[in-house]
């Protein structure tokens, strides 16, 4: 079998378990360029022995509107996350009013609220809200009493079955189905991918959605010590993978593993909100001073720059899921034995320069004098493990 990651930067090929990597021409569309650098290696293969997975177009923004942060907002929450959504605002639907209205185009806006029995849940504040973002989809999961007076007053609304049965439960699978379907079809929106059915018959998955199938196998891979958390650092995003018993407010779902998807933490398609996220956090200039730099060489353009912004990706996506840092999600950090790095970040950074930033996080967030073990995938292939499944 061979097995393709089209990464934002590089592609990663494991020809019949033989890894090798190949960095992008972007002179070139994605299609001509792995003809090019591989066209042997693939003619050895028939189309449906060829797997391909792509993390390339960055994953999709999203918006939801709920009635609650416990049910609600919760809920809608968990399963965007967990298909690879990143979320950029929740606004509470009595308190719509007072939110700000992003400016940026949203792929997709969540309204969830209510069990079944529930009625007159929204009303012309959601329409009037609703009428001022810029968004390319739209879908409804909340109490059924409301879908006749939504479906008639918003356009192409999207109508799935409630997440919140009348017990309180969360119901996932329809609405996790259709968000990724939809980060499949904003992979294939781009031209260069499509063509990619040229050389596979198999369906080409998001490689956050395939990395986190390889998780309950990573120890057939790498020297992982239970509890553990992956940290994907690419070109495009940053992407973190934990297990479920690493949260204090878990959900019962069927997974075993779930993932966040960082879209403003990568470090070459995302770079200037990846220097504005660090520039605006309280903790980064006095890393800046731990690693005996300044922040003027974020703004430069050289292989120093990227190592640096390869290290606040670190240090960023811990912070962002510790204590410290009120968020949807917070992980148990304090509890960890393992933090496996693999991504685009294992061909910038060597292990010393990782342990660094995980050093520092631990004595200044967490206030620990010792850290969980660094194990590096140095080959980045744990994702041909989910290939495989």
């Amino acid at each position: 079998m061979m097995m393709i990651d089209v990464g934002s930067t590089y592609f990663k090929v494991s020809d019949n378990g033989n890894i090798s990597h190949h960095f992008r021409n972007f002179d070139k569309d994605i299609y001509d360029d792995l003809l090019f650098k591989c066209s042997e290696q693939l003619d050895k293969y028939s189309k449906d022995d060829i797997q391909i997975c792509s993390s390339a177009n960055g994953g999709l923004s999203t918006l939801i509107i709920g009635l609650t942060e416990s049910f609600s907002l919760k809920y809608a929450s968990n399963i965007a996350y967990n298909s690879g959504i990143n979320i950029i605002e929740t606004v509470i639907y009595s308190q719509i009013e007072n939110y700000a209205v992003p400016t940026e185009n949203l792929d997709v806006v969540i309204v969830v609220g209510g069990i079944d029995s529930v009625q007159n849940v929204y009303d012309e504040k959601l329409i009037n809200y609703l009428e001022r973002l810029k968004y390319s989809n739209i879908v409804y999961v909340g109490s059924s009493t409301q879908v006749e007076f939504l479906d008639k007053n918003i356009p192409n609304l999207k109508v799935l079955p409630n997440i919140i049965d009348n017990k309180l439960k969360m119901v996932e699978d329809d609405l996790k189905e259709y968000l990724t379907n939809l980060y499949q079809s904003d992979i294939m929106g781009k031209e260069d991918i499509k063509r990619l059915y040229e050389i596979t018959s198999n369906q080409i998955y998001s490689t956050p959605y395939i990395v986190n199938k390889s998780l309950p196998l990573i120890n057939t891979k790498l020297d992982v010590a239970d509890p553990f958390i992956v940290v994907d650092i690419g070109g495009a995003t940053t992407d973190i993978h934990y297990s479920k018993d690493l949260v204090d407010d878990n959900i019962l779902t069927s997974n075993e593993y779930d993932r966040l998807v960082f879209k403003k933490l990568g470090v070459y398609k995302s770079r200037e909100s990846l220097i504005h996220t660090a520039k605006n956090n309280e903790f980064v200039y006095e890393l800046l001073a731990y690693l005996n730099t300044t922040e003027n060489t974020l703004d430069e353009v050289s292989e120093r720059a990227t190592k640096l912004l390869m290290q606040l990706s670190i240090f960023l996506v811990l912070y962002k899921v510790s204590h410290q840092h009120k968020s949807y999600l917070n992980i148990k950090l304090d509890t960890l034995n393992s933090i496996v790095l693999t991504g685009g970040i294992t061909k910038v950074l060597d292990k010393e320069q990782m342990e660094q930033i995980v050093s520092f996080f631990y004595q200044k967030i967490l206030n620990y004098h010792t850290y969980p073990t660094i194990v590096v995938d140095e080959n980045y292939d744990i994702w041909t493990l989910g290939m495989k499944g």
